[in-house]
């Protein structure tokens, strides 16, 4: 049996006019067969020559012929190019072709753009086969340590998605990122392919699709706020770096933790800025703190309430609108089918609550970090990437950091927690939603100790003076008379706290 590799360029009208024959003969010969090899014009002349090299053949130009001898184990003799076959099938089989040179071109063209196609299938195939990449940095505390369970589990990126994750961290924490790595594997995981440790911060995000940034763990003393904001920049400026160089063009950045979470957004987004869109910062934690004080008061369950908004800064200065928020599956004296729902504030009946202590309770966990531990943060992240993956829950509003542009007469370009909602593998600010505007007092109290964060961060301000207000933040709520109060504000004072309360814890 005489079997024939016929290989070329897929623009080559040579190759074109060859493999033609070569299918005549095929068709109308049962001892001959060909394999058909085409390669992109870009990589053609690499290609022969590691082809030549490896067979110690020498030929120059497409198309290239050879014969595998398969009573020799396939060994190759080279027959030559387009001229040698010619010869060859008219010597032997007494058959030549007659295309014209219109014709080759046309051919030639249509095997450029199939084979155009195939690769583009090809890309498609390997998308998956291989596993999604995941990064997560200071991957020793003990949030990366909650948080594998629920990404391995297939609940945040779906059931038949595998999973590669990539644990980073400084070289002091080995020994710890090597036992998280033993415990993984013996999770037995079916959508865990495998699991790294990198220490090389160089080598960070390789091929990286999702990258989760936590908390940098530091002992290292702050002796002043100006200090504590200048700290974040060095790193988050690397990992921009880093991000652009080595990750994947689509990747999804987020970011999560109880300090400067929207200040380390802002810094990655400037430092990778082709990814910008892809990175946001995660208010589900904040959020989740918020309806589990309203469910202890209401004596129901936390993920009965939906739709309450974190607005600002969500390790920081932040405001909590209750003025969206309903509660389903409540134990009254008015039921209703499943999808029934009821507005909060009108069954919050002790305004002294409301407006003092669910306030005071609000201020205390944002600006000391208390009870924001590692199920909290890991269960938020989790949660947030689901919805970017998979969609939010329809008709439900999710609070997110994103980028301004100007939303809610919001200053651009400041990162600000704000109503989204997530469809189609991205999110949409809900610019559309009624009666939701924020008093002057509270967005300039919250947008000041933003805009200055930035502005410390960059070596653009000196010192940061936190916003002095004219009005007692927990009078602006309009006190109950007929109607519930429209809101909350959870907003720290911070002139009146060490850095450490302030962002630290």
């Amino acid at each position: 049996m005489a079997k024939f590799v016929l290989a070329g360029r897929a623009d080559c009208p040579y190759y074109a006019k060859a493999e033609l024959l070569a299918d005549y003969l095929q068709k109308n010969l049962p001892d001959f067969r060909v394999h058909k090899i085409t390669q992109h014009p870009q990589v053609w002349e690499e290609w022969l020559k590691d082809l030549c090299e490896k067979n110690k053949w020498s030929h120059k130009k497409s198309p290239i012929i050879w014969r595998e001898l398969l009573d020799r184990g396939g060994k190759g003799l080279l027959l030559g190019g387009y001229n040698e076959f010619l010869e060859y099938a008219q010597l032997y089989y007494g058959v030549t072709s007659s295309m014209t040179t219109e014709l080759m071109k046309l051919i030639a063209q249509e095997n450029l753009e199939t084979h155009k196609e195939k690769e583009l299938e090809e890309e498609t195939r390997k998308d998956l086969i291989h596993p999604l990449q995941v990064w997560i940095t200071s991957a020793s505390g003990r949030v990366c340590y909650n948080l594998i369970p629920i990404l391995t589990s297939g609940e945040v990126f779906g059931m038949h998605t595998e999973i590669s994750l990539n644990l980073l961290d400084d070289k002091q924490a080995v020994e710890d990122l090597h036992i998280i790595m033993t415990e993984t594997r013996d999770l037995v995981a079916p959508l865990l392919q495998s699991i790294s440790i990198c220490t090389q911060v160089e080598d960070a995000f390789r091929q990286a699709h999702v990258i989760i940034i936590l908390d940098e763990n530091t002992d290292r003393e702050v002796y002043s706020l100006e200090d504590c904001i200048r700290s974040r920049l060095p790193l988050c400026r690397l990992y921009g770096y880093l991000i652009e160089k080595n990750a994947h063009d689509s990747v999804r950045v987020i970011v999560g933790g109880k300090t400067f979470v929207n200040l380390k957004t802002f810094l990655l987004m400037r430092y990778a800025p082709n990814v910008a869109h892809n990175i946001i910062a995660v208010a589900l934690g904040v959020e989740g703190q918020a309806r589990a004080a309203l469910a202890r008061k209401l004596r129901t369950t936390p993920s009965c309430i939906k739709n309450v908004i974190v607005w600002g800064n969500i390790s920081g200065n932040n405001y909590i609108d209750l003025r969206k928020a309903r509660i389903y599956r409540y134990e009254s004296a008015i039921w209703g089918p499943p999808n029934y729902s009821r507005p909060v504030l009108s069954l919050v009946f002790d305004s002294e609550w409301l407006n003092r202590q669910y306030v005071e309770t609000l201020k205390k966990l944002t600006a000391t970090g208390k009870q924001f531990g590692a199920i909290l943060a890991a269960h938020s992240i989790a949660t947030t990437l689901k919805y970017w993956y998979h969609g939010s829950p329809p008709g439900e509003i999710v609070s997110l950091g994103v980028l301004s542009e100007g939303q809610f007469g919001i200053p651009e370009g400041i990162v600000f927690s704000m109503p989204v909602k997530f469809e189609n593998g991205a999110w949409v600010v809900l610019t559309d939603l009624k009666d939701i505007e924020i008093s002057e007092p509270i967005m300039t109290r919250m947008t000041s100790d933003l805009i200055q964060e930035k502005l410390v961060a960059l070596g653009d301000l000196i010192s940061f003076q936190p916003y002095q207000s004219a009005v007692n933040l927990l009078d602006l709520t309009p006190q109950p008379t007929s109607e519930k109060p429209f809101g909350q504000e959870a907003i720290n004072d911070s002139e009146d706290k060490s850095v450490e309360e302030q962002q630290i814890n």
